[in-house]
């Protein structure tokens, strides 16, 4: 057999209620889920623990656990009959019967506020937290998902699968809070947090609030203007280079962009890059060098 409940919390036998009471308070405290987020250990000496005072916090459980009567599992002791062991409640759950845990039989008129003074208050339920661990996990989307949004199948380390809805809007290290959908318990289930990063895309990239992407245009099209080709996130669009552009110059695509948090698309902005042929061309380069004598300019930083 496991441990007793006096063991569990580190009294004598026979120890009155006072001292029960004020054991339980001490250690429940040290271990309570709310206190240790993530921490397995004390997650399960706070179940052991509560189970010791589940059995000796109720007096007539008390008095048939110490006459031998009942085992650490509060169950009928028979002759030739031994218990599960303590940890388990009637029906194997560390709380006791259906799992109603301190709103089971034995804490009539028990104050559990009182018993943990308060401690715990931002908890659900009131000053006594009992409510399960929240549970994280993380998902990768691309940036089109961020502006269309889309639904997503996630996995959690127990074995659990849950689908989300990806909002629009949503952006790289943002954590959606799903309610209730963490670890269960006895004040109802935790939170699922989830983690967004969004992967990094080949053409366009945030900028604050911004969608932003380099656009090459040939030297033709940037001395004379003309009309190009532009990816946006919905599609390829046609786009009216302005005669003499720069590199560096933006070009605004209006509603092409991010969804913000009100719920209204931004523009995309398209920088222009003067973009030379990839393979050298005679032509433009004697243009190059009758230029260069007979037209010399010197480009200036601007600033």
């Amino acid at each position: 057999m496991a441990q007793d409940p006096y063991q569990e919390l580190g009294l004598p036998r026979g120890a009155g209620a006072d001292d029960i009471r004020k054991a339980f308070r001490k250690l429940a405290k040290q271990h309570h889920p709310d206190a240790n987020r993530g921490d397995k250990t004390s997650e399960e000496k706070f179940k052991r623990l509560s189970a010791a005072f589940d059995l000796l916090g109720d007096p007539e459980k008390k008095r048939r656990f110490d006459a031998g009567e009942i085992d650490a599992d509060g169950r009928d002791i028979h002759p030739g009959f031994t218990g599960g062991g303590f940890g388990r409640g009637r029906g194997g759950h560390p709380f006791g019967d259906g799992g109603e845990g301190f709103q089971s039989a034995g804490f009539e008129g028990v104050d559990l506020n009182d018993i943990l003074g308060g401690m715990f208050g931002g908890g659900r339920g009131g000053g006594f937290s009992a409510r399960g661990a929240d549970v994280r996990a993380r998902v990768e989307i691309d940036l089109e998902d961020t502006i269309a949004g889309g639904k997503r199948r996630i996995a959690f380390s127990d074995g659990r699968t849950l689908d989300i809805t990806i909002p629009k809007g949503a952006a790289d290290g943002q954590t959606l809070r799903l309610r209730g959908q963490g670890a269960p318990g006895r004040a109802g289930a935790g939170d699922a947090l989830i983690d967004i990063v969004v992967r990094p895309h080949p053409v366009f990239r945030r900028e604050g609030g911004s969608l932003v992407m380099d656009l090459p245009i040939s030297v033709p099209d940037a001395v004379l203007g003309g009309k190009v080709q532009a990816p946006t996130p919905d599609g390829s669009v046609a786009l009216n280079v302005p005669k003499g552009s720069n590199s560096g110059s933006t070009l605004r695509l209006k509603g092409r962009g991010l969804f913000n948090a009100a719920g209204r698309r931004g523009d995309l902005l398209a920088r222009l890059v003067v973009t030379l042929p990839e393979a050298p061309d005679a032509a433009l380069e004697a243009l190059a060098e009758e230029w260069r004598r007979d037209r010399p300019y010197a480009p200036r930083l601007k600033g």
